[in-house]
């Protein structure tokens, strides 16, 4: 049997301990920060705090000691919140091996540098002297559907061969079906910019606006998104796939999206501080990846207005209805181009 970790037991993590978990074929080690979700999973197999209805196979184990949750591990998958990954990689760099295959299911941006998941990992474990392959998981994912069976589709992308294959075959079950991508930056920053415009999207809902609203506003999204991922390096048809269109459209009609959610509550009028405060813990990536992605289009000359308003919302206190009144009031122009 192999061995996985998974780094980060918020909702996104302990469901992937799960889809891993349940197949009987791997033991798995699930590092939980908190002491309350690890005492959680070893007294009721559930992770109260952050997917309370889903029950957690007995072949997952809970730790709250890095080096005991790498010890022995093929695959290491990082879940951890954008901001956390580059500390967490630095303490875990003594422990890994060069012959492990680490993957990130952390959908955003370092604030500071800009940098993708797999650039802030592959920097952080080279400076210890290792060098691992590295990859990313995307696509249309709720956790507490993915731990429930739902069917879900999900794409593995790495430019290193042997792990997309390696993580197709090992994280593959009948409801869980794995594709492989060697576009990297294209499905990484699928996973992270989509996160900005299901903001928008509960936006909208949060004005009391309609289906139009949010179609237009989904398509234009994917444009701006598909302008800034090519810039990049990553590839336009990426941005069709379940990295790109596939989470773009679930995250922003989903009700089960935080990001929307945190949308939402700012259309209706509330304020960031008193949103974040009432998500107990939880994390809405498209808060911290709005910043992030501003300056990255800066740097390559990306026009991005959808991401520059919701920008202004979060970071400068622009009310969300002047936010949509100037997207619609921006100079008309061809929509291919």
């Amino acid at each position: 049997m192999s061995q996985i970790a998974i780094i980060g037991a918020g909702a996104w993590g302990t469901a992937l301990s799960i889809v891993v978990g349940r197949s009987g074929r791997h033991h798995v080690s699930l590092w939980a920060f908190e002491k309350e979700v690890r005492d959680s999973i070893e007294r009721t197999r559930a992770n109260s705090l952050f997917l309370p209805q889903s029950k957690i196979p007995d072949s997952v184990r809970v730790t709250g000691n890095l080096q005991d949750a790498l010890a022995g591990a093929e695959i290491v998958v990082s879940a951890m919140p954008s901001q956390h990954c580059r500390r967490l990689f630095k303490e875990m760099a003594a422990s890994l091996r060069p012959e492990m295959l680490l993957v990130s299911a952390t959908k955003g941006l370092e604030q500071a540098t800009l940098l993708r998941m797999t650039e802030v990992i592959s920097e952080a474990v080279i400076e210890h002297g290792t060098a691992c392959p590295v990859g990313a998981i995307s696509g249309p994912t709720f956790a507490a559907e993915v731990a429930r069976g739902d069917p879900t589709a999900i794409t593995i992308a790495s430019p290193d061969e042997r792990l997309r294959d390696s993580v197709q075959r090992e994280f593959t079950d009948p409801a869980f079906r794995v594709y492989t991508n060697d576009d990297v930056v294209g499905v990484e920053l699928g996973g992270a910019l989509k996160n900005i415009i299901a903001i928008a999207a509960g936006v909208c809902d949060g004005l009391g606006l309609g289906h139009n609203s949010v179609a237009a506003l989904i398509t234009r999204g994917l444009a701006e998104i598909t302008r800034l991922a090519t810039a990049c390096g990553g590839r336009a048809e990426t941005m069709s796939g379940l990295a790109g269109l596939g989470d773009l459209v679930l995250t922003c009609t989903g009700g089960l999206s935080r990001n929307r959610s945190v949308g939402v509550e700012l259309g209706r009028g509330r304020q960031l501080p008193d949103i974040v405060a009432s998500m107990h813990g939880m994390v809405a990536e498209g808060i911290f990846t709005t910043d992030a992605a501003v300056h990255l289009a800066h740097t390559h000359g990306v026009e991005m207005p959808i991401t520059g308003q919701m920008h202004a919302i979060l970071n400068q206190g622009k009310s969300a209805r002047d936010a949509i009144r100037d997207l619609m009031g921006r100079t008309s122009k061809s929509e291919i181009g």
